[in-house]
C-alpha cells in the first residue's frame, strides 16, 4: 500500500503533515504523562458516573463551575437531601457523593440538582449508562441499571472477507408505524441481514437522544443506549445474537457536535457555554443548530476518548463509522468548499486540535480493541484521514466514498441515458487516494431523507406505485429494475475496501425516509421498512433483493485493483477485471450487441456466472446461463491479444470467472 507522502501534489505540505501528526503524539504524551498507555486512560467511564461500591454507591461528576450539587430521584423524593450531597474533591473539578447501602436501589430513576454563581438547574449527569422519558412530563432522567446480560458468543475475526455493510436504523426496522425495539431487530432484521449476505451490521441512533426524528445525530447522552428501543441488556443481546450469525456490529458514533439541550444535554451544563465546548459563536453549528466540542481540553478528550472505549467494553461493539469528520476536522465545518485544492487543507482552516482528537481516537479503539473497524464520514478527501497515525495519518480504516451516491443521483436525475459516460463510471468508482481505503456505495440513508429519495424510486418514480407487479414490464418499471442492479454491481465489484447499503434499499425500497415531526402530523409512515414487498413473489422487489444476494456472493473473487478493459462511449460499453472476475456492462438503452470483442487478459476460459438480465432476477433471460466463452487471439498495437465475444443485451451487465 502506497504511504501519504508518496503523493508528489503533497511535498510542499510536508512540513505540516509532520506536524500535525506530531501534535497528536505530543497531546498523547501529555495526557497520559508516560504513565500508562493512551487506551487505558481512556477509561472516565469507570470514574464519573455511578458505580456500586463494597458498601454502598459513589457518584462523581465533572464541574468545575458548579458552586453545590445534589443527587435527586426517587430514592429522595424528589427533593433535594443532605444523604445524597455531592462535593467538590480537594483542589480538583470533581463533584462526589457516597451513598450508604441501601438508599438506591437498581430501577430508581434520578437526575442532579446543580447550583452555581447566579443560577440552577437540572442535570442529566453526563456519564449516565441508562436515560429513560417520562411519558407523561416528556423530561428525560437517568435510571439506575445493573446489567444481568452474561455474553454466549464472540466476535468474529477481523480477518474475515470484504466488509460488506447493512447500515440500519432499529427504530424503523419493522413493518408496523410505530418505533420497533432491539428485540424485534434482533429476532426479525438480523436473519434478513444474514440471509442477504451481509457480514457487518452497521447500527445508526444508538447513542441517546431526545428527538427521535433527529436520526440519532443530535445526542444528548453519551454513555446510554437509546432506551426508546429496550434496555441496555436488550442491546447486548442483539449484538451478541450477531455475533452468533458471524455478523460484525459497529455504531455511528457522534463527535461532531451535540444537541443543544441544557436539562438533557451537556450545553450549559454546569451554568457555561464553555465547560465542553467552544464559548461564543465558535462552539455553536449554525447550520445542524447544535453545540460543538473543544477538542483541546483535556477533559473533553477524557470524556470521548473514554466513550470510544466504553461501547466496544461494555457493548462488544465491532467498531464505528465516525459521523460529520469534515464537520470536525474545519473551522467552518467544510459547508460550502468544494476542496478542489490541496492548499484548502493546511491554509489555516484545519481543527489542529480536532485532527489530534481522532488520530487519538482511532489509537485508543485499535489499542484496545485491535480488531475494530473505523469508518470515517469525510467529504472533504482530507490527505491521511485513512492513513495509519504512523504514517502521518489519522488512522482510519476506512473512509465513505460520499461522491459516488452523489454521482448515481446525478445521473439518474439530470443526465440522459445517452449520455451516461462509461469512462466516468469506472473513474468515479476507483477515484480514491492510494494509501486509503474506502466504502464504496450507491446510496445511504442521507439520500432518502426528506427531500429526496430512494435511488430505486428516483429511477421509477410515479411507475413504482403501479407498476412493480412480476408480470408488468412497462419501460418505467424495466429501466429502474435494470438500471438499479447494475449500479449496485457496478460499485459493489470496484469498491475501495467495503460496499455499504442502507436496509431495504437492496431491494429497491420505495419513496423517503421521514421520522414523526409537527410537520407530517407525527406520523410513522415513511419510518419503517415494508419487508412484505420485498418477500412478495408477485412483485418485482424481489427479485431486485435476490440479485443482490447473488452479487454479494463473488464479492471474495474480486480482489486486488481493477483493470479498465473498455470504455466505449459511443456503445455504452464499460468493462473491467478485477481478482478473478470480469464484468461488462451495456448501459445503451435500445442497442443489443452480438459478438462484442473485448480484449482481456490472458486465461483459457471465462465462464458465466451470473447476469442482470435472468429472470430470476427480474430480467428477461437473454443470456444463455453457465455458457463458456474461449478467447481468441487477435491482432492488436502490433501484437496477438486475447479477445472474448459476447451478447450484450441492453441495460445488462454479465459476470464471468476465470475458469483456470
Amino acid at each position: 500500500m502506497a504511504r501519504l507522502l508518496d503523493d508528489p501534489y503533497l511535498k510542499p505540505f510536508e512540513a505540516a503533515i509532520r506536524g500535525r501528526a506530531q501534535h497528536a503524539f505530543d497531546r498523547a504524551g501529555e495526557l497520559t504523562a508516560g504513565k500508562c498507555s493512551l487506551a487505558a486512560w481512556a477509561s472516565a467511564h469507570e470514574y464519573y458516573g455511578l458505580h456500586r461500591t463494597a458498601d454502598g454507591w459513589v457518584f462523581r461528576e465533572w464541574a468545575p463551575n458548579a458552586t453545590s450539587m445534589w443527587l435527586v430521584g426517587d430514592f429522595s423524593a424528589w427533593k433535594v437531601d443532605p444523604r445524597f450531597e455531592c462535593f467538590r474533591l480537594p483542589n480538583t473539578d470533581v463533584w462526589q457523593c457516597k451513598v450508604a447501602a441501601g438508599l438506591i436501589s437498581g430501577g430508581d430513576n434520578y437526575r442532579l440538582e446543580m447550583r452555581w454563581e447566579g443560577g440552577r438547574g437540572e442535570r442529566i449527569p453526563a456519564y449516565a449508562r441508562y436515560v429513560v422519558q417520562d411519558p407523561e412530563t416528556n423530561l428525560f432522567c437517568a435510571r439506575v441499571y445493573e446489567s444481568k446480560y452474561v455474553w454466549r458468543n464472540a466476535p468474529p475475526s477481523k480477518k474475515s472477507a470484504t466488509p460488506l455493510v447493512y447500515e440500519a436504523h432499529v427504530g424503523m426496522g419493522g413493518e408496523e408505524e410505530r418505533v420497533h425495539t432491539y428485540a424485534e431487530f434482533r429476532d426479525n432484521v438480523l436473519p434478513r441481514v444474514k440471509k442477504a449476505g451481509y457480514n457487518v451490521v452497521q447500527l445508526m441512533a444508538i447513542m441517546e437522544h431526545p428527538y427521535y426524528g433527529s436520526f440519532g445525530y443530535h445526542v444528548s447522552s453519551f454513555f446510554a443506549a437509546s432506551s426508546r428501543f429496550g434496555t441496555p441488556d436488550d442491546l447486548k443481546s442483539l449484538v451478541d445474537a450477531a455475533h452468533g450469525m458471524g455478523l460484525r456490529v459497529i455504531m455511528d458514533l457522534v463527535h461532531s457536535h451535540a444537541v443543544k439541550n441544557e436539562r438533557d444535554g451537556l450545553s450549559l451544563f454546569d451554568g457555561t457555554d464553555y465547560q465542553y465546548f467552544h464559548s461564543g459563536a465558535k462552539g455553536w453549528h449554525r447550520a445542524w443548530d447544535s453545540r460543538c466540542f473543544d477538542y483541546g481540553k483535556t477533559d473533553v478528550l477524557h470524556f470521548l476518548l473514554s466513550n470510544c472505549r466504553f461501547w466496544l467494553d461494555e457493548y462488544r461493539f465491532d467498531g464505528y463509522r465516525f459521523d460529520g469528520v469534515t464537520s470536525m476536522l474545519f473551522w467552518n465545518h467544510g459547508l460550502g468548499d468544494a476542496f478542489t485544492d490541496y492548499g484548502m487543507y493546511f491554509n489555516g482552516s484545519v481543527d489542529d486540535d480536532a485532527w489530534a482528537y481522532l488520530q487519538m481516537a482511532n489509537r485508543v479503539i485499535h489499542e484496545s480493541h485491535p480488531g475494530a473497524i473505523t469508518i470515517a464520514e469525510d467529504v472533504s478527501g482530507m490527505p491521511g484521514v485513512a492513513a495509519p497515525a504512523d504514517d502521518f495519518g489519522i488512522g482510519f480504516d476506512y473512509r465513505m466514498a460520499m461522491g459516488e451516491p452523489d454521482f448515481w443521483f446525478r445521473l439518474a436525475e439530470k443526465v440522459r441515458d445517452d449520455d451516461w459516460p462509461m469512462g466516468g463510471i469506472f473513474w468515479e468508482l476507483t477515484n480514491k487516494r492510494a494509501e486509503e481505503k474506502v466504502v464504496s456505495y450507491v446510496e445511504s440513508h442521507d439520500q432518502a431523507l426528506v427531500g429526496g429519495k430512494t435511488f430505486f424510486f428516483q429511477l421509477a418514480d410515479a411507475a413504482i406505485y403501479f407498476g412493480m407487479a412480476k408480470d408488468q414490464h412497462g419501460i418505467e418499471t424495466d429501466r429502474a429494475v435494470a438500471l438499479h442492479k447494475m449500479a449496485r454491481l457496478a460499485t459493489c465489484m470496484l469498491n475501495g475496501g467495503a460496499y455499504l447499503n442502507f436496509m431495504g434499499n437492496e431491494f429497491g425500497h420505495p419513496e423517503w425516509i421521514d421520522f414523526p415531526r409537527a410537520e407530517n402530523g407525527w406520523s410513522y409512515h415513511h419510518a419503517r421498512r415494508l419487508w412484505s414487498l420485498r418477500d412478495n413473489p408477485g412483485l418485482r422487489f424481489k427479485p431486485l433483493a435476490d440479485f443482490d444476494v447473488e452479487m454479494l456472493k463473488c464479492v471474495g473473487k474480486a480482489d486486488g485493483a481493477p483493470v479498465e478493459l473498455l470504455a466505449n462511449e459511443l456503445d455504452k460499453v464499460l468493462a473491467f477485471v478485477r481478482g478473478r472476475l470480469m464484468v461488462a456492462f451495456n448501459f445503451n438503452p435500445s442497442r443489443s450487441f452480438e459478438g462484442y470483442g473485448i480484449i482481456v487478459p490472458p486465461a483459457t476460459k471465462w465462464r458465466h456466472l451470473f447476469d442482470t438480465d435472468e429472470e430470476r432476477f427480474g430480467g428477461q433471460g437473454r443470456i444463455a446461463a453457465g455458457g463458456m466463452y474461449e478467447p481468441a487471439l487477435v491482432p492488436a498495437g502490433g501484437e496477438l491479444v486475447q479477445q472474448v465475444k459476447l451478447y450484450l443485451p441492453a441495460r445488462t451487465a454479465i459476470v464471468l470467472e476465470r475458469a483456470i
